[in-house]
């Protein structure tokens, strides 16, 4: 068993200071599409990690095609050895949104808005640099803080700077949750949508047969499409909305349907288009119809390699010298700016948030005492990338 510097043992007593931070970042709403409630929430964390870390470099770089903007914050960023902190400071809940306070359920159980997913993970992100930064050992390392405003989006607008972080450090954490039986994560699936358009033609209802229900011809090819993911094994795909009509009367010459897909590899996008494009093929042979197929994958899976799965055992040893037993990982569905750092070719290890569950629900909870041990794992570790114990280049 290694010893454990001072300062990382003691974010144990901070605990009560990051749980009160984490009740008032919740309690800024920053949903993706808030623009103004994202302006505060940045505002927070430049006050925050200022304070923090005087000594940094706090950058707020403009997005294209964004009002948002992200924030970086840099240390040391010519050492030898080099990381990135990444992680996303909106939320899924809008500013008209019911769901708007955090509230303790339980002595250890606070329920919020991105409690979990991840204002958590963030000031988990800040206990664990900020305990690194008072071991003599910081200096030897460089360290990069990427928040994004944009991830419950797809991360379109932040792709540019993701990619940027990536390609100057030397290994990735992602502070995304923890699994609620408390595994990180080990791959997680890439996503993407398919826009399916057909055009019929118009008609009086009372001749139907002078038209072509674009409607109809969509159900058909619907019913083709749901059958894929068994073509396909370990592919999902699912119909997630559908429109068409409109006046009952008379036949309609369009409907679309949008679907949402999720791969474990990146051959099964081209698998999955060629299934959809035999789905269509049926009524674009027909008289008086025209079928579109748009797809755009906004991730590619996030796959696990050699420097991850040494990552996490070391991962492991640090949560066995704080006495905290072992850490499992699993392979998850959702995707996260891991997924991009990966495709940037910058590993990474992801989910190293506090535990909670029901993300992206009115359910979301996190379990408080998981953030002071995450810190202290992910301090530990860092520190153990400073002193040169862990090669991550």
């Amino acid at each position: 068993m290694h010893s454990v510097p001072l300062p990382i043992q003691r974010i144990k007593d901070e605990d009560r200071s990051l749980r009160s931070l984490l009740a008032a970042w919740s309690a800024i709403n920053s949903g993706s599409d808030h623009i103004e409630g994202l302006d505060r929430m940045r505002g927070a964390l430049k006050r925050t990690f200022s304070e923090a870390f005087p000594a940094a470099t706090i950058e707020e770089p403009e997005l294209v095609g964004s009002k948002a903007r992200a924030f970086r914050m840099l240390l040391r960023p010519s050492a030898s050895r080099r990381v990135l902190l990444n992680g996303h400071y909106d939320t899924v809940y809008e500013a008209q949104h019911p769901f708007q306070m955090p509230r303790l359920i339980d002595a250890d159980t606070l329920n919020g808005p991105g409690v979990s997913d991840m204002k958590g993970g963030i000031v988990v992100m800040l206990a664990a640099l900020r305990a690194l930064e008072a071991t003599p050992e910081a200096k030897q390392l460089g360290v990069e803080v990427l928040l994004t405003p944009d991830e419950e989006i797809g991360s379109q607008a932040s792709r540019a700077e993701i990619e940027l972080s990536a390609k100057r450090n030397h290994f990735g954490f992602v502070f995304e949750p923890a699994r609620v039986g408390g595994e990180i994560v080990r791959s997680r699936m890439g996503t993407g949508t398919i826009e399916i358009a057909v055009h019929g033609r118009s008609a009086h209802g009372a001749q139907p047969e002078l038209g072509r229900n674009a409607i109809v011809a969509l159900a058909q090819i619907l019913t083709e499409v749901d059958s894929i993911p068994r073509r396909v094994p370990g592919a999902m795909l699912n119909v997630g909305s559908v429109r068409g009509g409109g006046v009952i009367n008379i036949v309609p010459d369009f409907a679309s349907a949008e679907l949402h897909a999720r791969i474990t590899q990146i051959e099964q996008r081209e698998h999955i288009l060629a299934e959809v494009e035999k789905a269509v093929a049926p009524v674009r042979s027909k008289e008086g119809y025209r079928v579109g197929v748009h797809a755009a994958f906004d991730r590619p899976p996030k796959s696990c390699g050699p420097r991850e799965q040494a990552m996490f055992k070391a991962y492991n040893a640090c949560s066995a010298d704080l006495g905290l037993g072992s850490i499992d990982w699993v392979d998850t569905g959702g995707g996260s700016d891991g997924n991009l750092l990966s495709a940037a070719g910058l590993p990474n290890l992801d989910g190293l948030g506090p535990i909670g569950h029901h993300l992206h629900s009115e359910q979301e909870f996190v379990f408080l005492p998981s953030v002071v041990l995450r810190a202290q794992v992910a301090a530990l570790l860092l520190h153990r990338i400073a002193t040169g114990e862990l090669p991550i280049s």
